[in-house]
């Protein structure tokens, strides 16, 4: 059985939306992103395998559509869901579980200036070498994507920050390209990640405070 015929069922119409048909891929994709969204913001570990799924289901949408800097970011997101996985277990103090922590200046420079070179650079190759209308778009979603995703690996609490601006792009893209379902999904990922960022600062401030030292009494005058 060839891969085009094993894959081809998920691009056929499941739904119309808008008078544009919706692919089974984007309805399976709209599911399972919703559902490792939600497990993010509870920190539940079945987020990554879940997340794995749908990254495959939009990276065949997205070639589907043309995004295909967005399409070259879902393989990339494998690797990084992989990574994630073992961070979050494996990746805290003394080889435990890994805890909502601050992003350091130093984390912050260097994503920045990464985030800015993969803009540029991504613009660049999209431009010159594909047919892509929307080459800035499609890189700098993908580019802060990326950084999003290396933040919530590390449960760096601003990550969700990253996320809610990419969402806020992604949004009106998704329904210039006519994939309304999946731009309604961003829609909800929007709501999720305000959910997250409240949810991971509230974990942090417990933590924090639990772990302060507590200030002992004056001694009798």
């Amino acid at each position: 059985m060839s891969l085009h015929s094993l894959l081809g069922p998920l691009l056929e119409p499941a739904v119309t939306l808008g008078g544009t048909p919706t692919s089974w891929a984007e309805v399976l994709g709209f599911v399972t992103g919703a559902i490792n969204v939600w497990l993010v913001v509870r920190q539940h570990i079945a987020n990554w395998p879940v997340g794995i799924a749908n990254v495959l289901l939009l990276g065949l949408i997205f070639v589907d559509g043309g995004l295909y800097a967005d399409a070259g970011l879902q393989a990339v997101y494998v690797v990084l869901q992989a990574w994630g996985w073992w961070e979050w277990l494996y990746g805290g103090r003394d080889r435990g579980e890994r805890v909502v922590q601050r992003t350091s200046r130093v984390e912050w420079a260097g994503i920045a200036a990464a985030g800015l070179a993969a803009t540029g650079l991504l613009t660049w190759v999209l431009g010159t070498w594909t047919d892509s209308n929307v080459p800035f778009w499609d890189a700098l979603t993908t580019a802060v994507s990326l950084a999003a995703t290396y933040g919530q690996s590390r449960k760096l609490l601003e990550s969700w920050w990253l996320w809610i601006g990419a969402d806020l792009i992604y949004i009106p893209l998704y329904a210039y390209k006519h994939l309304y379902l999946t731009s309604v999904l961003y829609v909800v990922f929007l709501a999720l990640c305000v959910a997250g960022l409240l949810a991971w600062r509230k974990d942090w401030t417990r933590r924090r405070t639990a772990s302060a030292p507590v200030a002992s009494a004056a001694p009798w005058s």
